[in-house]
């Protein structure tokens, strides 16, 4: 473990530096870029296992890299935002990132993170194996596989997790908070406004597959996934 590798891709040398440092410490190889261009070019010739990505660069900023990330592969993104605006995390969620920072930033935190984020995409290490089936839906964790109506459907790790573990309760209400506590693992300090974004991408994934179960909303509280007897 982990012999696995991280693009930190930001343009403050100092954080790229504090961050390799880090995991180095835990076994990780790392890649560094400065700038957007250079992350999209490391990125294709060495297929890291995760990014961590900072908004604000030059040349090109950190929302075009993870649209360009995500047009070709289901890598894990986690952004890194000085700023920490609502605005800020959903727009990175709706793009495809699968994970926020807000800095300054504690670096054992993210360190905490990757791990979460990597044990959920390993899943020999994540121990999250079985299939998960209903009428024209079958979710295969083993192989963070979606298919609906027979043919695979591509979406981040998170958003699978997220169906996974509610499909995986049918019919049972969870508060936003609940889900982000079970679906992240550990603390989390984002707000409601995450599961919404998830939700919303896996609807429009799922539209019309069955009638024998939706993604519902239950007003004032949270959401379930309902299956019909």
């Amino acid at each position: 473990m982990p012999n696995q590798k991280i693009l930190i891709v930001d343009d403050d040398q100092n954080i790229c530096e504090l961050l390799r440092l880090y995991l180095a410490k835990e076994g990780y190889e790392t890649l560094i870029a400065h700038d957007g261009e250079k992350a999209l070019e490391l990125f294709e010739q060495n297929k890291p296992n995760m990014v961590l990505l900072d908004v604000m660069m030059p040349r090109m900023d950190g929302w075009e890299v993870c649209r360009r990330i995500r047009a070709q592969a289901n890598t894990p993104i986690i952004m890194l935002t000085a700023k920490g605006e609502t605005f800020d995390k959903v727009l990175g969620l709706e793009l495809g990132a699968d994970d926020y920072v807000v800095k300054p930033f504690d670096s054992k935190e993210v360190v905490a993170r990757i791990k979460a984020v990597l044990r959920r995409c390993n899943p020999e290490e994540s121990g999250k194996e079985g299939v998960i089936q209903f009428e024209n839906l079958s979710l295969d964790m083993s192989r963070y596989e979606l298919k609906v109506k027979g043919k695979v459907v591509e979406a981040p790790p998170k958003e699978l997790e997220l169906l996974a573990y509610l499909a995986g309760h049918p019919n049972r209400v969870f508060t936003r908070d609940q889900l982000l506590d079970e679906v992240w693992g550990f603390e989390y300090y984002g707000d409601s406004r995450t599961i919404d974004v998830h939700i919303k991408r896996l609807r429009e994934k799922l539209e019309g597959a069955s009638e024998q179960w939706s993604l519902k909303t239950v007003w004032g509280v949270g959401y379930k996934f309902e299956a019909k007897d």
